[in-house]
C-alpha cells in the first residue's frame, strides 16, 4: 500500500522585507512540525489598504483550498485579531510572537487540549523584551536578508506599526557576526541587515552600540564577505561610526534608503518624526560629501491630514533637494488607533493627485540617474542568469547568460524603462 502524499503549506507573504524574512523562517518551523496541507498567510498592517488586501487574499487562497486549514498571522493579526477571527475562512490567528516560536507551529500539528485550541493565539507584544530566537541562514538566492532588530520605539502619529511588533529589540553584535560568517561560508556575495527601525539597533544592549558600531565590526571581523548592504534608516539617528564607515568602507554599499515621510516641517511636526526639512537634505549632502556615489531612495507619504499645497510642495521639491533617486510614495491611508486617523482628512482625490505627482518627480530623477551611467563601469551582482543590481541596487540587463550569484564588472551600454542595460 503506497503512503499518501504529503502537501507542503502554501505561504503568501505581504509587506516589508522582514516579513518575508520571517517567513522563510516560518517554512522551516512549519516543516520541522510537520505540518501539511495549511495555508498561512502573513499579513500587513501599514495602512488600511494593506489589510483590505490581506483579507482578500485570504478569501482568494480559501478559494483555491478548499479544506485547508487558513493561519492568518502578521502586523495585521497582531493589531486587530478579531477582524481576522471573524472571517468563516480563518481558522487560526497567530502573533508576531507566535509566529515565530516551535511550540506554535507544534500545536498547530497536535493541538494541546489545554488552552491551544481558541481560535486567537496573540499575546501582548508589548511585554516582549527579546528578538526571535529563530535566525535562517540563507533567506534570497544570492543575496541574503539577516534580521538583526525588531520593533519600534517611536510613535509617529500615522503609523500602526509598534503595535504590532513591539518596542524596539536588538540581536547581539556577536549572534549577527556568527550569521553572516556562515552566509559566507555558503557563498553569499551581499549580505543586508534589515529592521523595523534599524538606526535604534543597539540601544537595549550592554554598553549601548549603535549601528554603526554593528556594520564596522561585521566588516572588520568578515573580511570575505564582499558587500554589506543596509535596508531603511532613520537618518537623524545616524550615528559617527555610521558615516565614518560610508566615508571609509567600500564594501558597504553606496545606497540608502531613508524613512523621510515629508518635507515640510509643520507636517514633521504633525507626523511627530524627529527631524526637520533640513535636517533631512543635511544628510544627504554630508553623506554625498563622504561617498560621492552615494544614492538615496526614499518613503514619502502623500496627503498627509492638514497638508496645503504648498506643504506638499515641499515635499515635492524634497526630490530634488535630497538629490532621491527611489521613491516609494504612499498615498495617506487613516490607520485606526492613530492619532492622525482623528486629523482632519484631505480627500480621496487629492490624495491620489498629490501621490501621482510625486511618482512624476520620482521617475523623472530615477531617469536621469540611469543616464549618468551610460558609458560607466559598475560591479553587478548576478540575481539571474541575464539580470543583477550595481552596488547602488540599481537594476542592469544582460543581453546573454552569466553565472548566477558572481559579481562581475561591466560598462553600461543603454537604458531600458527602469533598468541599465549592459
Amino acid at each position: 500500500m503506497n503512503a499518501p502524499i504529503l502537501k507542503p503549506p502554501i505561504f503568501a507573504t505581504l509587506g516589508c522585507r522582514l516579513n518575508a524574512y520571517e517567513t522563510e523562517a516560518m517554512k522551516e518551523l512549519a516543516a520541522a512540525a510537520g505540518i501539511e496541507g495549511a495555508v498561512v498567510i502573513n499579513t500587513c498592517a501599514v495602512t488600511a489598504e494593506a489589510v483590505r488586501k490581506a483579507k482578500q487574499e485570504i478569501r482568494k487562497l480559501a478559494r483555491e483550498n478548499p479544506g485547508a486549514q487558513i493561519i492568518v498571522t502578521g502586523c495585521a493579526a497582531q493589531t486587530e485579531p478579531e477582524t481576522f477571527a471573524a472571517m468563516a475562512e480563518v481558522t487560526k490567528v497567530i502573533g508576531n510572537t507566535e509566529k515565530m516560536q516551535a511550540a506554535t507551529w507544534a500545536n498547530l500539528k497536535a493541538p494541546d487540549l489545554i488552552g491551544i485550541t481558541e481560535k486567537v493565539q496573540v499575546d501582548d507584544i508589548m511585554s516582549v523584551r527579546e528578538t526571535a530566537g529563530h535566525l535562517i541562514d540563507g533567506f534570497g538566492r544570492h543575496r541574503a536578508y539577516v534580521q538583526v532588530q525588531n520593533g519600534c520605539d517611536h510613535r509617529c502619529t500615522f503609523c500602526i506599526i509598534p503595535y504590532g511588533r513591539g518596542n524596539s529589540r536588538s540581536v547581539p553584535a556577536g549572534v549577527v557576526i556568527e550569521q553572516i560568517k556562515r552566509l559566507v561560508d555558503k557563498g553569499f556575495n551581499e549580505v543586508v541587515l534589515t529592521g523595523v527601525d534599524l538606526t535604534s539597533w543597539g540601544a537595549d544592549l550592554p554598553g549601548l552600540p549603535r549601528l554603526g558600531d554593528l556594520v564596522m565590526r561585521i566588516l572588520r571581523l568578515v573580511p570575505d564577505l564582499p558587500r554589506l548592504r543596509i535596508s531603511s534608516i532613520d537618518s537623524i539617528e545616524a550615528d559617527d561610526a555610521l558615516m565614518g564607515a560610508i566615508a571609509t568602507e567600500p564594501r558597504l554599499m553606496p545606497h540608502l534608503h531613508l524613512s523621510l515621510q515629508a518635507g515640510d516641517d509643520m507636517i514633521l511636526k504633525r507626523m511627530k518624526r524627529r527631524h526637520l526639512r533640513d535636517d533631512a537634505i543635511r544628510f544627504c549632502e554630508d553623506a554625498k560629501k563622504l561617498r560621492p556615489d552615494m544614492i538615496f531612495g526614499a518613503d514619502i507619504i502623500a496627503g498627509f491630514p492638514t497638508e496645503t499645497e504648498a506643504m506638499f510642495e515641499n515635499s515635492l521639491k524634497l526630490v530634488t533637494d535630497c538629490n532621491l533617486t527611489f521613491l516609494h510614495v504612499f498615498p495617506f491611508s487613516p490607520r485606526k488607533g492613530t492619532p492622525a486617523a482623528r486629523m482632519p482628512q484631505l480627500q480621496g482625490p487629492e490624495i491620489k493627485a498629490r501621490a501621482a505627482r510625486l511618482r512624476a518627480a520620482g521617475d523623472t530623477a530615477l531617469s536621469q540617474h540611469l543616464t549618468a551611467q551610460l558609458g560607466q563601469s559598475h560591479r553587478i551582482l548576478l540575481e539571474g542568469p541575464r539580470m543583477g543590481r550595481t552596488e547602488q541596487f540599481t537594476e542592469v540587463a544582460f543581453e546573454a547568460d552569466h553565472p548566477e550569484g558572481q559579481i562581475l564588472t561591466a560598462t553600461i551600454r543603454g537604458t531600458q524603462g527602469t533598468r541599465l542595460l549592459a
